[in-house]
């Protein structure tokens, strides 16, 4: 055989991988097909440039992990006109282009989870009908409302892991139908009253690892479809008396590890009033309970809704010395003082 017959041959083959026959696949990446999808998953820490060569057209999903990748470009993805999710995490990506979703119109999921992302262009979100967006563990500081367009489909949006130090207010308005939030493991330090007006569909709200000291009575009173709370390791002192008013789909609140002595009688009978859902899970632990006469209202619900507590024998006296450790559920009338 000839020389000049192996070359294009030898080509083909160092480009491409085979799968299924004819169907191509990149190197350094595994592809799955089907009569209706074909998802590529990448995941070679060698691999630095995006896999262009060899990508199948029809490729709906698309999963770069844990590699070199540095640059991502709406020429790149112009490759895969049919697709429908993005999974770009881990990767060494510091930017994006404002374009970059022009040419997936049918994009929905995009998750951006481990880069170095620290600032994103105004539009760089607004090619492709989103539901769900991750921005899990990067550099982000600041949140652009332009970020989006103003009839987003976002139902899904997490930014956890970041740097923000107040609320994506602005935002916001651009996002009446998101339905899971995920703000924690910021520096959040204030949640401003109507600051989540917009979002009347939430469903699920992540405060968690925050440095919120406060919240404002009016806080979640146009959230009502809320049905997980998530306020725990924050440095909440105290709570409005009407903080849950309303909220009468409520499944999970966590409270757990902030800084809470007391709590009002007004707030605990929400948590057990007939309009509140029968499956509700309540976290007060690991809080420095104050076992004087005004946790007595903490005392008597306990009894009553122990079931509802998570972790109930663990919700414990920091004061006074003499009841120090001791689970407010044991206490009794005299070490109350009633």
């Amino acid at each position: 055989m000839s020389t000049w017959f192996l070359l294009p041959l030898c080509v083909l083959t160092c480009c491409c991988s085979r799968s299924n026959g004819a169907l191509s696949c990149p190197d350094m990446c595994t592809c799955h097909f089907s009569s209706s999808d074909t998802k590529v998953v990448c995941s070679d820490d060698s691999l630095s440039q995006f896999p262009s060569d060899c990508l199948p057209g029809n490729t709906t999903s698309l999963s770069i992990q844990s590699t070199n990748l540095s640059t991502i470009t709406a020429n790149h993805l112009q490759a895969t006109p049919l697709l429908n999710e993005l999974q770009l995490y881990y990767n060494n990506l510091s930017t994006l282009p404002s374009d970059l979703l022009r040419a997936v119109p049918h994009l929905h999921t995009l998750d951006l989870t481990g880069n170095h992302l620290h600032f994103l262009p105004p539009y760089v979100f607004s090619h492709a009908p989103l539901r769900n967006l991750v921005l899990k563990n990067n550099l982000i500081s600041g949140v652009d409302a332009d970020w989006l367009p103003d009839n987003s489909n976002l139902t899904w949006l997490d930014l956890s892991g970041n740097h923000l130090t107040a609320v994506p207010t602005a935002l916001f308005q651009k996002l009446r139908h998101l339905k899971n939030l995920d703000l924690s493991h910021n520096r959040l330090e204030k949640l401003l009253a109507g600051a989540l007006n917009p979002l009347s569909s939430l469903e699920r709200l992540n405060l968690e690892g925050n440095q919120l000291s406060a919240l404002d009575p009016s806080a979640f009173r146009n959230t009502p479809n809320l049905t997980h709370l998530f306020l725990q390791e924050n440095q909440l002192e105290r709570l409005p008396p009407t903080l849950l008013q309303g909220l009468h789909r409520l499944e999970f609140l966590f409270l757990n590890l902030n800084r809470l002595g007391h709590i009002s009688n007004t707030l605990l009978e929400q948590l057990s009033s007939p309009w509140t859902s029968n499956h509700l899970w309540v976290a007060f632990s690991q809080n420095p309970w104050v076992c004087d006469k005004k946790v007595e209202d903490l005392w008597k619900w306990l009894q009553k809704n122990q079931k509802k507590a998570f972790l109930a024998d663990d919700i414990r006296c920091a004061s006074p010395e003499s009841l120090k450790e001791r689970s407010v559920m044991s206490l009794t009338d005299s070490e109350l003082g009633l």
